[in-house]
């Protein structure tokens, strides 16, 4: 490593772990807001309430102030339910519902307080909003918020299943990069290629190195080398083999990308599945590298990677 890549990854690592923020940092003194959305409608991993936990435990030491929205939805909404698989249905608000699933899953319940919606008035109150969610956390209006709030200036990043996520908005898919379309069985140890290790989202990682989680393969649109720039990937990954193959035809897979998005800035990792994933030191550094990228607290390209070699 030549000194100038040397001082530039120390560099990066000291922003990563806490250091005062850099000159790029148009406030340097100011907390950065963090809103973390965990609302699931579709799977709800037991690991959200650990992100949870460690996000807000990491937030003193990165000068972070940190929201969670666990639910998103119309919380006095009347849904129908059952609280066992064959017996009857009985009637009760969307809020108790969802409590009662997060609650099962969790350990955790669901309060008003922990419930919030996406919107032009909302997200003025953020620096950067991170999705580790399925199904329908926004709607059609609010993404268009969303979207715009990021356009001009906004940090948004998705962990995991935050490509597991509005399916039916096309627009989102485009913002986040890449939609889930499937993943092995189990956990997969992954050998990690480092695409840019000059970017503070891989101070963390060398190439060669074995990770271990629950590894997506992404649908062939709308990621797009041509789109993203990979930080991250799979180096020789095999997911598996015979008449069910899952593997992509190109195999290509990423495993953390960012981009830019009008003013704003968008990170993505796959990474974030398992519990023990949220509290290991190295996915926390990774993790906290992208959102200082996205919030510009620390410097790092996002030019395009550009069509697999």
């Amino acid at each position: 490593m030549t000194p100038s890549r040397r001082w530039f990854a120390l560099l990066a690592l000291g922003a990563i772990l806490g250091t005062p923020a850099l000159a790029g940092d148009a406030k340097p003194g100011a907390k950065k807001r963090l809103l973390l959305v965990t609302h699931s409608g579709g799977f709800l991993h037991d690991s959200v309430g650990v992100a949870e936990d460690t996000l807000k435990k990491l937030a003193p030491e990165n000068n972070l102030e940190v929201t969670c929205y666990r639910f998103t939805g119309d919380p006095a909404a009347r849904v129908k339910v059952k609280d066992k698989k064959d017996g009857p249905e009985r009637e009760t608000t969307a809020l108790e519902a969802y409590s009662a699933k997060y609650r099962e899953r969790t350990g955790k319940s669901v309060e008003a307080e922990n419930c919030g919606r996406l919107n032009k008035e909302t997200l003025k109150n953020f620096d950067c909003v991170l999705f580790f969610t399925t199904g329908d956390p926004v709607t059609k209006a609010e993404l268009a918020d969303l979207l715009d709030w990021v356009k001009a200036g906004g940090a948004f990043a998705g962990t995991h299943c935050g490509a597991d996520t509005l399916y039916s908005q096309p627009a989102y898919g485009d913002l986040v990069g890449a939609y889930f379309r499937t993943h092995p069985p189990g956990l997969q140890k992954v050998t990690v290629k480092v695409e840019d290790s000059k970017h503070p989202a891989a101070a963390a990682f060398t190439s060669g190195g074995v990770y271990e989680d629950e590894i997506y393969i992404f649908k062939d649109a709308p990621y797009s080398r041509d789109k993203l720039h990979i930080i991250l990937s799979a180096d020789g990954f095999k997911p598996m083999a015979g008449k069910n193959d899952i593997a992509r035809k190109d195999g290509d897979y990423a495993l953390s990308w960012c981009k830019e998005s009008g003013k704003g800035k968008v990170f993505y990792t796959a990474f974030g599945h398992q519990k023990k994933v949220w509290e290991d030191a190295k996915f926390q550094a990774h993790l906290l590298g992208g959102l200082k990228w996205a919030m510009g607290q620390v410097p790092g390209d996002a030019t395009p990677t550009g069509a697999a070699k």
